[in-house]
């Protein structure tokens, strides 16, 4: 597992946060913390000529609560004002107001830890005026050093249409290797660690997050049921959620756990996949899948490590490698230059990890295997489903592809492969 000391990453949002200040009066960068937004937010004013400010300095924070168009109107655009959740929705008003007044693109680059459009002291959502994106921990491919996301070409039929180029580039990994980058994950300071110091610095990043930010922003009664629900939430990761389960297991009432989940998916701590239907309707009532957002934050709530994940009798390896391509997918997605939504499908008979769609209809689908040989069954369900919409949507599906954690590449005929999981973030 490769460690990182000190040296920059080139992040895949940078140049659309760039292209985006050219158009747009503010870009709001939201995403977890420690996900590298100050780096982002910094480099990106500096190199417009802009001016870089945050609210965790308390002097900055005071004056920001004092009189928010001073502060906003003091220094050369772009302004970068980093964590602008802890000023509330004054400051976010007195940038409404400058941004009408000015009409001028570029004005501003908030940064938040939370998700801007849920967060309760903001009413203000800045809805015409704002490009609202998400930078999300490092990604593999980034780490990789890819240039774009490699996600975007799985919407290439010609990658589908036959056998994989012999060998491919993909680097050879073995089970162990994907095990020790499950538990890194992908926060760039966990990545500059010892692997003996990761766990000290999750915990810290826990009190921080659930301890501080959601307390400060929430009317959370039960405040000690939150640390609970969040390590239920890892032992369930990549499972259907099951609100009335999580009730019984923390003695805490359905609606109580429907809201806690709803802000641990606000300090982006979790994240969900929607049922795919080809109904509307249907998407809307079935059980989404539930994944913590960094497999190195679920692998420290469970108390596993590599040697763990590794033993024969490990239920959590094949929970926490699905739960790792969904982050790497998502993260590649957000930067990605096509819109790419994440799915998930089940029925009585038939399942599909994850559904990748875009918004013209076309879908590529998954399935992740914990294995280093899967069975060529393994795609069964994938056959099924281009079967499916060959007969319903023709030409909708693109592709099926078997991830797991073996060396070859194998076609399995009419747009259906088998690759290793680190395909995923190499050309």
């Amino acid at each position: 597992m490769p460690e990182h000391t000190g040296t920059h990453i080139a992040r895949h949002l940078s140049p659309r946060v760039s292209d985006a200040l050219t158009g747009f009066r503010v870009v709001v960068l939201h995403g977890a913390r420690q996900s590298g937004k100050t780096t982002l937010a910094r480099r990106t004013a500096e190199r417009a000529g802009g001016t870089y400010v945050t609210l965790e300095d308390e002097p900055m924070l005071q004056a920001a609560l004092d009189d928010p168009t001073a502060l906003l109107t003091a220094s050369p655009a772009p302004l970068a004002v980093d964590e602008v959740q802890l000023a509330g929705d004054r400051l976010v008003r007195a940038v409404k107001r400058l941004a009408d007044a000015e009409q001028t693109p570029g004005r501003f680059l908030l940064t938040g830890s939370t998700d801007f459009l849920s967060v309760p002291t903001i009413s203000e959502s800045l809805a015409g005026r704002a490009r609202l994106m998400r930078l999300t921990p490092l990604s593999q491919a980034e780490i990789a050093g890819a240039e774009s996301p490699p996600v975007e070409r799985w919407f290439n039929r010609d990658d589908h249409a036959g056998a994989p180029p012999p060998g491919g580039s993909s680097p050879t990994l073995t089970r162990r290797d994907y095990a020790e980058l499950i538990c890194a994950g992908g926060y760039p300071e966990v990545l500059r660690l010892p692997a003996g110091l990761r766990d000290g610095w999750f915990e810290s990043y826990l009190e921080t997050v659930v301890g501080r930010d959601i307390a400060a922003l929430a009317d959370i009664r039960r405040s000690t049921a939150l640390a609970p629900l969040l390590r239920w939430t890892a032992a369930q990761t990549a499972q259907e959620l099951n609100v009335a389960a999580a009730s019984r297991r923390l003695a805490i009432s359905q609606p109580t756990v429907v809201s806690y989940l709803d802000w641990l998916r606000t300090v982006f701590l979790t994240q969900e996949l929607p049922a795919w239907s080809r109904n509307l309707s249907k998407r809307a009532i079935r059980r989404p899948k539930l994944h913590i957002s960094d497999t190195g934050l679920a692998a420290h709530l469970l108390g596993t490590g590599p040697d763990a994940l590794l033993a024969p009798t490990s239920q959590a390896f094949g929970m926490l490698a699905e739960s790792f391509v969904v982050n790497e997918i998502a993260r590649q997605a957000t930067a990605a230059a096509a819109r790419i939504s994440l799915w998930h499908y089940r029925d009585a008979h038939h399942e599909a990890d994850i559904i990748l769609e875009t918004p013209d209809g076309s879908v590529t689908a998954i399935e992740v295997k914990a294995s280093s040989s899967p069975s060529p069954h393994t795609a069964d369900h994938l056959r099924w489903l281009r079967d499916r919409l060959d007969a319903t949507a023709p030409g909708s599906f693109i592709g099926g592809i078997v991830l797991h954690m073996g060396e070859p590449d194998v076609s399995l005929g009419d747009r259906i492969s088998m690759r290793p999981i680190s395909s995923l973030w190499t050309d």
